[in-house]
C-alpha cells in the first residue's frame, strides 16, 4: 500500500502561510483521494480538505474555504495544503490521508485507508 511522510509544518503569526506537502511511496498514488485532517488537543479529529483522484474536484470545511488550497501532483505522488492567512485556531497536528478506490471525496476520517505521521502548525498571535 502507499506510504505517506508529510513534510511543511512549522511555527507562523497570523496572517502568515504555510504550505504543507504530502509524498506518497508505492504505486496506485492516482487510484487514492487524498484528504488533508487535523486535531488540536482536547478535539476530534476534522476534515480541512480533500482532493479528488485526478485533482478535478476539491471539498473543504468551511472553516478554512479560501484560505487553504489543497491541490495534487500525481506525476510527482504529492498532495499540498496551501495554507494563507492563518490564525490562532488553526493551530493543530495536520494529518494526510489516502482513501483507496473512492466513491466520493470523503469527510470522515474513517473513510481513509492510509494515515501519515502528522505534521505540527502552530500559529502565534
Amino acid at each position: 500500500q502507499v506510504q505517506l511522510v508529510e513534510s511543511g509544518g512549522g511555527l507562523v503569526q497570523a496572517g502568515g502561510s504555510l504550505r504543507l506537502s504530502c509524498g506518497a511511496s508505492g504505486r496506485a498514488f492516482s487510484r487514492y483521494a487524498m484528504g488533508w485532517f487535523r486535531q488540536a488537543p482536547g478535539k476530534e479529529r476534522e476534515f480541512v480538505a480533500g482532493v479528488s483522484l485526478s485533482g478535478g474536484s476539491t471539498d473543504y470545511a468551511d472553516s478554512v474555504k479560501g484560505r487553504f488550497t489543497i491541490s495534487r501532483d500525481n506525476a510527482k505522488n504529492t498532495v499540498y495544503l496551501q495554507m494563507n492567512s492563518l490564525q490562532p485556531e488553526d493551530t493543530a497536528v495536520y494529518y494526510c490521508a489516502a482513501d483507496f478506490l473512492p466513491r466520493s471525496i470523503g469527510r470522515v476520517a474513517g473513510a481513509y485507508d492510509i494515515w501519515g505521521q502528522g505534521t505540527q502548525v502552530t500559529v502565534s498571535s
